[in-house]
């Protein structure tokens, strides 16, 4: 794994640290939780744009994105017990397929 992709999937896993500390601020209206989710939302984009300086822009974000979207659907399912059904699920595997797909088409096309 080259280290473009491996900022890319750091700012993705980090995608849903700040929508759960956001989601805890906006229950709880707690100063440190809204703190946590502030600096999250920076560092998150911030890592992607070390991602970009070896990788295209439109690869980068949208794997950045996928992760992002897949990860906060299931930490959604862990810390908030949200439901998934079986529709939501067929979703999320189209998402990572187009993440892989992306990945793949990027390397051929190098």
């Amino acid at each position: 794994m080259d280290a473009a992709l491996a900022w890319v999937i750091i700012g993705g896993l980090l995608e849903p640290l700040w929508v759960i500390g956001l989601k805890k601020f906006n229950d709880t209206r707690s100063v440190a939780w809204g703190v946590f989710a502030v600096v999250i939302m920076f560092v998150s984009p911030g890592v992607l744009a070390f991602a970009m300086q070896d990788m295209a822009v439109g690869v980068a974000y949208s794997i950045w994105t996928g992760i992002g979207a897949v990860t906060t659907l299931i930490a959604g399912m862990l810390v908030f017990h949200e439901r998934i059904g079986r529709l939501k699920v067929l979703f999320v595997f189209l998402i990572i397929a187009g993440v892989v797909g992306l990945e793949l088409s990027s390397e051929v096309m190098a």
